[in-house]
């Protein structure tokens, strides 16, 4: 009886689903979640959205994982993700007919959006380590590296933006204090009047911290702003800091192992040099290093999973990162970048150092959730079979002419 109601319920939410999936994600502006926050913070207002939007945001992304290989799909790790947003899109579709009047009704919600943020708490580390997985069983092609690629620049775009969902209503209506005491100016994860070198310094600090405690030494930081809205002003702009911190943690990282690397047992080290300016329409930082830069080859392969140049990931080190040496660091924090419509960009010296750019929209009403939709667009980048690439491909080794045939 049991295994009759688990074969049924999972046939149910197929079906929902297939249902959801038909729909696309509903973007929103960074001044929308500010408005909705500041002025017209309702409960009732924000539980009816979100029943009706993480079922979308939910279902378009959980067909995707469907279309990965079969291998890919059957390791433990994958299979647990499954699960995790499986029991996720349960836990929201039961709220889709209750009376969004009820604040039992409301508060009961909250409690389980609580719970959703936890439980996806790990899926970053679970997806890839089954990626880790497949590729030793398996390996991988180029066809399914570039479709494992898509699919992960996705994947991770639509967590961030399930989590910003979910993190915006906790922090606004979950638990008695409805402000936080640590930010007391921030409107939910978003602080309307963000410092940036402030974000900066503290990315600095703890990524100064890993690398004393690695190389017993690390190199300086020079900091310097260019306000050209309002000169002499410190730089503010409307952004979630967390996501800011997370992308300027990622770049001092591997400026300080790169430079720490190159200069080994040197008594002094070049500084880190960060620019943050801000234009009318671009807020920008570019942290600048000098620790040998990387080959023009190598540049868009430091954005591909798996490809990392930290040691392997181990699971007996309780002191790594989490997620160190997965490859994950520099791909997911350009995905950050995107999310509100900005980027981020590698640029190297061979032989000197690299500049890597953060770009951020200026504006609020100009950052707008980037979200990945579920179509018969991207159900065919699957599918297709690649064709061979047209233009030639140089051979590594000289061509013997003597072999050479006129015709």
């Amino acid at each position: 009886m049991r295994i009759f109601r688990f074969l049924r319920s999972s046939v149910s939410l197929g079906k929902d689903i297939d249902f959801y999936s038909k729909f696309s994600p509903s973007p929103l502006s960074m001044k929308q979640f500010l408005d909705f926050g500041s002025e017209n913070a309702c409960e009732k207002t924000s539980f009816v959205f979100l029943r009706q939007e993480l079922p979308v945001r939910l279902a378009n992304i959980m067909k995707e994982i469907n279309l990965l290989p079969d291998n890919l799909l059957r390791t433990p790790s994958v299979r647990l993700v499954q699960s995790w947003y499986m029991q996720s899109l349960q836990d929201i579709l039961e709220f889709k007919d209750k009376n969004a009047d009820d604040e039992k009704v409301t508060h009961h919600f909250t409690d389980s959006v609580i719970k959703v943020l936890s439980r996806h708490n790990d899926v970053v580390l679970a997806m890839a380590q089954g990626v880790v997985k497949y590729k030793e069983m398996y390996g991988t092609d180029p066809v399914v590296s570039q479709n494992l690629q898509y699919f992960l620049d996705r994947f991770y775009t639509s967590r961030i933006s399930i989590r910003m969902l979910l993190n915006q209503h906790i922090l606004l209506f979950g638990g008695e204090v409805k402000v936080n005491p640590a930010h007391p100016k921030q409107i939910g994860s978003i602080d309307p009047h963000c410092h940036v070198s402030d974000v900066i310094k503290d990315a600095y600090e703890n990524a100064r911290n890993l690398c004393d405690r690695n190389y017993m030494n690390s190199p300086d930081l020079i900091l310097e702003e260019f306000n050209a809205k309002e000169q002499g002003k410190p730089i503010t702009v409307v952004y979630v800091p967390s996501h800011l911190y997370h992308m300027a943690l990622e770049l001092f990282k591997n400026a300080m192992r790169a430079t720490m690397e190159l200069y080994g047992d040197a008594i002094e080290y070049p500084p880190i040099h960060t620019r943050v300016a801000l234009g009318s329409e671009d807020l920008t930082v570019k942290v600048s290093d000098r620790g040998g830069g990387v080959p023009l080859r190598k540049i868009e392969r430091l954005f591909t999973y798996t490809y990392s140049t930290a040691p392997g990931p181990t699971t007996d080190d309780s002191r790594a990162p989490p997620l160190a040496g997965y490859g994950h660091g520099l791909p997911i924090s350009r995905l950050y970048a995107r999310y509100f419509q900005g980027d981020l960009k590698l640029y190297s010296l061979e032989g000197c150092g690299t500049d890597a750019v953060i770009y951020i929209r200026a504006l609020s009403t100009e950052s707008i959730e980037r979200l990945p939709v579920y179509n018969k667009s991207a159900w065919k980048h699957y599918k297709t079979i690649h064709e061979a690439d047209d233009w030639c491909v140089p051979s590594k080794e000289p061509k013997d002419m003597t072999t050479f045939r006129s015709f």
